[in-house]
């Protein structure tokens, strides 16, 4: 289904952001088909930047990846990220592990950009769309970037069909839909509040309102930045954009990654979450009100003027 919006599982991986560095990447993919979005609340119109971009440029694709203790999965991931088709640099953002990830993932290929202590997946993500910005060529367009999971291993190639609706214009955001995934002990508390959170503030109902793996243009990004904190910036980044009439899509994808269980850990991690996406979703509620007011009290008319 298309439109401003979505993830799954009640679970992701962390990031970080902070300079270090090595080299870049590229690479065959499958296809989907997308599930878009509505029209925003707002009755704004959706953008149609990509649409009209000039068709002689080969569009790049910058692939981010938040990780924290990564180290088992993330090599895996890099190699089969930099197959992904339009794909020219694979980047991964170290957010304060500490295990060997910087290291793995550098001999596997990828850039990578180090966080001397943890600062959280938007903070990673932001990191590495900078660093992504500093490394696109000022005469070329900028790089879609897409944004992966560490440990997704060997299936992070098929988060290829997520490129091709942004590259051609159909939508500004397109989130992976992910099978279910074996182990996952949550109960859908945490995905079943942030869908209707999403749903209430902007009129459109995501399949997969927690789902980390995210394909967008470098405007969308923008838009929806400063990101929203913890386990909540997908729930955040999604009412932003369609509030904003960016145009989303769902994308099924065949991914694999590490699930929550249902132990102690996996509770708490859930947790979590919902605290976060609960942040989040206030934090929008009480800038929707605001601006209402603001509007509303906005001075009509001149103040009056002092007479001597």
């Amino acid at each position: 289904m298309t439109r401003k919006g979505g993830k799954a599982a009640d679970d992701q991986p962390e990031a970080g952001s902070t300079p270090a560095s090595t080299e870049p990447a590229s690479g065959p993919a499958t296809e989907a088909t997308p599930q878009t979005t509505p029209t925003p609340a707002d009755g704004s119109r959706a953008p149609a930047r990509e649409a009209h971009r000039p068709h002689k440029q080969k569009q790049r694709v910058a692939v981010i990846i938040p990780a924290k203790d990564e180290s088992r999965r993330i090599a895996a991931t890099v190699r089969s990220a930099r197959a992904i088709p339009h794909v020219d640099l694979v980047l991964v953002v170290d957010d304060g592990s500490e295990d060997n990830t910087q290291h793995v993932a550098r001999e596997a290929g990828a850039v990578v950009v180090r966080h001397s202590h943890n600062r959280g997946k938007a903070a990673a993500m932001e990191t590495g769309a900078a660093v992504v910005a500093m490394r696109d060529a000022p005469d070329r367009l900028p790089r879609v970037l897409l944004f992966i999971d560490g440990d997704l291993g060997e299936t992070a190639v098929n988060t290829a069909p997520l490129v091709p609706p942004v590259l051609e214009g159909h939508a500004d955001l397109s989130i992976a839909l992910l099978p279910p995934q074996p182990g996952a002990g949550g109960r859908g508390i945490v995905v079943g509040a942030a869908r209707r959170a999403i749903a209430s503030m902007t009129g459109w109902t995501p399949t997969q309102p927690l789902s980390g793996m995210r394909c967008l243009t470098r405007e969308a990004f923008e838009a929806a930045t400063p990101l929203a904190r913890g386990w909540g910036v997908e729930t955040g980044m999604t009412i932003d954009l369609l509030r904003h009439g960016f145009r989303v899509v769902e994308v099924p994808c065949e991914l694999r990654h590490r699930p929550s269980g249902a132990d102690l850990k996996g509770q708490l991690h859930r947790a979590a979450q919902y605290r976060d996406v609960q942040l989040a979703v206030s934090a929008r509620r009480v800038r929707k009100a605001a601006s209402a007011v603001r509007q509303t009290v906005a001075p009509t008319s001149r103040p009056p003027q002092t007479h001597r």
